[in-house]
């Protein structure tokens, strides 16, 4: 490196992560995932998948860096809280996933992940890289346990001792040398079964994947079409994802941190009675949930859901 040395830049791209808001951060030396790459083919081979069939193609494009962003050699992977207090205050309206209150996950990453791109540049000449943020084309958990940021729960959700589970992961694939994390060996999940227990569908397999089959988070945003009938009566009046497996995880009951700022749900949305979601209006949708994460269904597909929700709860 010609105006830093790797070890101070590694400490500065970390110590930058913070100072954009990001709560962890570590970095894993690029390299080809062959363990995972088996474990999704085994996966898909099952239909586990469900109507997500891209996640079939290129399997070897997403386990290797090198496919997406060529020259890669480092990645940084960094977490960004979702956890927040503040909830729907009326618990018999339909539900909403805890990621999908605030602003688009995607844009907020994405823009702290620039700057972060950007800084590496300025100390580090011939630098380069690539933001990816819950891009289908890399396996997000997988290399968070590789830049030593946690475990997969058996809820397959990625968990950090300090911050557990409810957080983003972004990446920033570089195409210089760091230092690297070691990669997390640790497992502390124990004999704990709460989240599997918990799951209303039993989407939870024994080897922490899910069944994207039962998963109401995949039915109620993926699925283009209805809710299967046979997980209507299992809903629990979720409309957008579910929290369930989340909710129940030990890692989860001692949160010390401040929630994202950009993440607190609108006041609005939160106060929302059930006749108002009932009657949510084309134009009111677009105005509260334009710019949340919630924009990837349309509105035909989120008053379904409600429908549905609210039947499953009759």
């Amino acid at each position: 490196m010609n105006n830093i040395q790797k070890s101070d830049l590694s400490k500065g791209i970390k110590q930058k992560a913070h100072e954009l808001g990001f709560n962890i951060c570590g970095i894993a030396k690029s390299r080809t995932l062959e363990e995972h790459g088996l474990r999704l083919k085994s996966w898909i081979d099952e239909g586990m998948n469900d109507i997500m069939g891209y996640l079939a193609r290129d399997i070897d494009k997403r386990i290797n860096p090198e496919s997406i962003f060529p020259g890669a050699k480092s990645l940084v992977v960094t977490g960004l809280s979702y956890y927040s207090e503040n909830m729907q205050k009326d618990p018999r309206v339909p539900i909403l996933s805890r990621y999908t209150y605030g602003s688009d996950y995607h844009e907020v990453i994405q823009a702290r992940l620039e700057k972060l791109l950007a800084w590496t540049k300025g100390v580090s000449p011939g630098a380069d890289g690539k933001p990816f943020v819950d891009s289908s084309s890399i396996l997000e958990k997988p290399w968070g346990r590789e830049a030593g940021l946690g475990w997969q729960g058996r809820h397959s959700v990625l968990i950090n001792k300090e911050i557990g589970s409810f957080f983003f992961i972004g990446i920033l694939i570089l195409n210089i040398d760091l230092d690297y994390d070691p990669p997390f060996t640790g497992e502390y999940c124990g004999n704990c079964r709460l989240c599997m227990d918990a799951c209303p569908t039993g989407a939870i397999n024994d080897n922490r994947t899910v069944d994207a089959r039962k998963c109401i988070a995949n039915v109620t945003i993926e699925r283009r079409g209805s809710i299967p009938d046979k997980l209507v009566p299992l809903l629990g009046r979720r409309i957008y994802g579910c929290d369930k497996c989340q909710e129940v995880c030990p890692w989860n009951k001692k949160i010390e941190i401040k929630g994202t700022p950009e993440f607190i749900i609108n006041q609005e949305i939160a106060e929302m009675s059930i006749e108002e979601w009932k009657n949510l209006s084309r134009e009111r949708f677009t105005r509260l949930f334009g710019e949340t994460s919630m924009s990837r269904v349309t509105y035909e597909k989120l008053m379904g859901n409600i429908e549905d929700a609210l039947r499953s709860d009759s």
